[in-house]
C-alpha cells in the first residue's frame, strides 16, 4: 500500500492533510483500474492546488496578517509546475484523447490529457466533454494550429508557451476558438510588443488583417498606428505591396503618417496599383486621397507627364490638380477667402524632410535643459517658397507648472508638490515675429523615438500649438534616467520636431 500526503496550509494557518491510498496491481490485472483511478485523482489534487491560486514559483516564505493571526505560508508551485508537465508528456492518469486532424491532409497528432484540467481553462473543451461518447475527441485545425496544438495544451498545463513571430496568429486563433482568455491576452501583448521587431518578410501586415477577422481591435488599432508613424520603413519592405486595398485605404487619409514626402509616398502608391492591378473605383479612391497640394508645382507637373497611373486615372483627380496650382500661385490669405483650405488637401501630414523641420537628439536628457535651432519654409506654397522662419526649441527634464510647484505654509514649512521632480516639456517658439503667416497658424509635432527590437521606431506623437504642457501624457511614461531605458540610445534621446502650417478659411462679406 502506497500513502500520498498532500499538505495544504489552511486560511487561519491550520493545516489540512489530504491522504489517498493505492492499491498494488495484482498479477491478474484485477486492481489496475482501481489504481489508475487513485493515480488520476491523485494528479487532479494537484491541478486543483494549482489553479486555486494557493501556490507561487519562487519557493519563497510569505507572511501576512488573517483575522488579527500572523499567517505564514510556503510556497513550491514550481515543484507543482514541473509535476504536470511530466503528467503532460507521460500521459499518466489520462482519461481523454484529443486527435487533431488537419483537413486535406493525413496528418493526425494525438495528444493525452485530462479532462478536468481542460474543463477548468477552457469551457469550450468542457462542453465538447460534456457530449462526448467515447474517450476521444476529434478536433479539425488548419496545418499552422495543428502545428503549435501541443504548445497550446502545454499552456492549459503549465501556464506557459514557448512563442515566436510565426506562432503567434495561430496560438491567438486557438485561444480564441477555445476561449482560454488569458492566453489570447497574453498573445495579444506579445503582438503588441513586437510590432517593430525584424522578419525575413515582415509581419505586422498580416496581423493587421488577422486582427481584423478576429475582431480584435486593441491588436487591430496597434498595427495600423505602427505601420501609419513608420510609414517610410513600411514603403521600404516587402510588407507594402502584399498590403490589402482595405488596409491602404486606412492609412491613406491619416495626417499622422509619418514619410519624407507626400511625393514619397505617391510613388509607393503608384508601385502598390502596378503590383495589385485594383479595380477602377479604388484606384481613383486611393489617388484623390494623396494630398497634391503638399507637392511644389515643379513635380506635379512631372507626375503628370511621367505617371502612368497618373496618365491614365488623371480625370479623376484633375480637381485636385487644378485646386493645387491655384494654391502655390498666390498666398494662403488670398486663398482662403475663395476655397475651403480646411479639407485635407492643404493639411500636412508628419514629413521629415528639412522643409519640415528638424532631428533632435538631446544627449543625457534626464539632466539640464536644452536647446535648439532650426528653420522651415514659411509654407508649403510655392508663393513662400523663398521665406524661411527661424524657431527656438527648448526642452526642460524637470518643469513644473505653477499648479505643480511647492506653497509655502509657514516659514521653513513646504507643502510637497504632487509630482516632485516635475516632468518633460518642450517649447517651440518663433525666433521672430512675421506679418506674412496672416491666416495661418503653427502646429508643432513632436515625433519621439524608443528603442525597439535594436532599431528605433516612432513611439509616440505628440501635437501641440507652443508648448508641450498642452499634452498631460507628454513623455509621463518614459524613464529618461535609466540608461536602460527603451527610450534611450547610448544615453541620447531621438525627437523630430515637425512644423506645420494649419491654413484657416476666411469669412468674407457677400455684399
Amino acid at each position: 500500500m502506497e500513502v500520498i500526503r498532500v499538505n495544504c496550509l489552511g486560511g487561519c494557518g491550520t493545516v489540512t492533510y489530504f491522504t489517498f491510498q493505492t492499491e498494488a496491481k495484482d498479477p491478474d490485472g484485477g486492481e489496475m483500474e482501481r489504481r489508475q483511478g487513485h493515480h488520476h485523482h491523485h494528479h487532479l489534487l494537484l491541478l486543483l492546488l494549482l489553479t486555486a491560486g494557493s501556490l507561487k514559483v519562487d519557493g519563497s516564505q510569505d507572511r501576512a496578517v488573517d483575522g488579527g493571526v500572523d499567517v505564514d505560508t510556503i510556497r513550491h508551485s514550481l515543484v507543482l509546475v514541473q509535476h504536470l508537465e511530466t503528467l503532460l508528456l507521460q500521459g499518466n492518469g489520462s482519461d481523454v484523447t484529443l486527435r487533431v486532424e488537419t483537413p486535406g491532409t493525413d496528418e493526425v497528432r494525438t495528444i493525452q490529457t485530462h479532462s478536468l484540467l481542460l474543463s477548468l481553462q477552457s469551457s469550450v473543451f468542457q462542453e465538447m466533454l460534456l457530449r462526448r461518447n467515447d474517450s476521444t475527441l476529434h478536433l479539425k485545425e488548419s496545418a499552422d494550429c495543428a502545428a503549435v496544438f501541443h504548445g497550446f495544451i502545454r499552456y492549459l498545463y503549465c501556464g506557459h508557451v514557448p512563442l515566436s513571430l510565426d506562432q503567434a496568429v495561430p496560438l491567438h486563433r486557438l485561444a480564441s476558438k477555445y476561449q482560454v482568455l488569458s492566453l489570447q491576452q497574453g498573445v495579444t501583448q506579445y503582438m503588441i510588443l513586437n510590432l517593430a521587431r525584424d522578419s525575413p518578410s515582415g509581419h505586422v501586415v498580416g496581423w493587421y488583417e488577422y486582427a481584423v477577422q478576429a475582431g480584435d481591435r486593441t491588436l487591430r488599432d496597434s498595427c495600423l498606428q505602427h505601420l501609419a508613424w513608420n510609414m517610410t520603413e513600411v514603403l521600404l519592405s516587402g510588407e507594402w505591396s502584399t498590403m490589402s486595398s482595405q488596409l491602404l485605404m486606412s492609412l491613406l487619409p491619416r495626417s499622422d503618417l509619418v514619410v519624407q514626402s507626400e511625393m514619397e509616398l505617391f510613388v509607393g502608391l503608384e508601385a502598390w496599383i502596378i503590383q495589385n492591378d485594383p479595380d477602377g473605383l479604388m484606384v481613383e479612391n486611393a489617388l484623390r486621397a494623396v494630398r497634391y497640394a503638399m507637392m511644389p508645382p515643379q513635380e506635379l507637373f512631372r507626375l503628370q507627364t511621367q505617371s502612368p497611373v497618373l496618365t491614365r486615372y488623371q480625370e479623376s483627380v484633375r480637381d485636385l490638380l487644378y485646386l493645387s496650382y491655384q494654391f502655390h500661385s498666390t498666398s494662403p490669405l488670398l486663398m482662403a477667402k475663395y476655397f475651403d483650405v480646411n479639407c485635407s488637401l492643404f493639411v500636412p501630414r508628419n514629413y521629415l524632410s528639412r522643409m519640415w523641420g528638424s532631428p533632435w537628439t538631446i544627449s543625457s536628457p534626464s539632466r539640464d535643459d536644452r536647446s535648439t535651432s532650426f528653420q522651415t519654409q514659411l509654407g508649403p506654397s510655392s508663393y513662400h517658397s523663398n521665406k524661411r522662419v527661424s524657431w527656438n526649441a527648448l526642452f526642460s527634464p524637470r518643469w513644473q507648472p505653477i499648479s505643480m510647484k511647492p506653497t509655502y505654509m509657514e516659514v521653513g514649512a513646504m507643502q510637497p508638490s504632487g509630482q516632485e521632480g516635475g516632468r518633460p516639456r518642450i517649447i517651440v517658439t518663433p525666433a521672430t515675429s512675421s506679418t506674412d503667416s496672416a491666416g495661418v497658424t503653427f502646429q508643432k509635432t513632436v515625433l519621439v523615438m524608443s528603442r525597439q527590437q535594436r532599431k528605433l521606431v516612432v513611439k509616440h506623437v505628440y501635437d501641440f500649438h507652443q508648448s508641450s504642457e498642452e499634452n498631460v501624457d507628454f513623455l509621463t511614461e518614459a524613464d529618461l534616467n535609466q540608461h536602460s531605458s527603451e527610450y534611450l540610445l547610448n544615453g541620447s534621446l531621438y525627437l523630430h520636431v515637425v512644423v506645420k502650417p494649419m491654413y484657416h478659411t476666411l469669412i468674407t462679406d457677400k455684399n
